[in-house]
């Protein structure tokens, strides 16, 4: 399982860069990507918000993502608690801007003993200084 950031499903969803990397993911079926519930909440506001799509057609494509493989993982007390760590931890506002989603999903690749994707640069050096296994989008 390889844990996804936010910015990989919206790379998906767009076409953007990093795109063909995510969509490979969903072709192993042993060894599928997943993405913690905070993330989709992430990838909603995002494109809703910021790409003014609708809302429905984005929960539609969100659901077509999970038939087709990507497992939704919830956010228990203890990864919460992690990601707080992490985020104290890492967290500098110009050096290394990383969100507490981004925490989050560092928090869950890190409980599940996982890898994870991202182009985000704040949040692959602070998964690399955690000692999480990265691929970098």
């Amino acid at each position: 399982m390889t844990l996804l950031d936010a910015y990989a499903i919206i790379a998906l969803l767009r076409g953007e860069p990093g795109a063909d990397a995510v969509e490979r993911l969903f072709g192993r079926p042993d060894d599928g990507p997943a993405i913690s519930a905070a993330n989709v909440a992430e990838v909603v506001d995002v494109l809703v918000r910021h790409h003014r799509r609708a809302y429905a057609d984005v929960v539609e494509r969100l659901d077509w993502l999970t038939v087709g493989g990507l497992d939704v993982l919830p956010v228990t007390d203890e990864i919460a608690r992690r990601a707080g760590a992490l985020h104290a931890g890492h967290y500098h506002r110009v050096r290394s801007p990383l969100s507490l989603a981004d925490c989050v999903c560092l928090a869950t690749a890190m409980d599940r003993d996982e890898s994870l994707a991202t182009a985000d640069g704040p949040l692959l050096e602070a998964a690399r200084a955690e000692g999480c296994p990265t691929v970098a989008l």
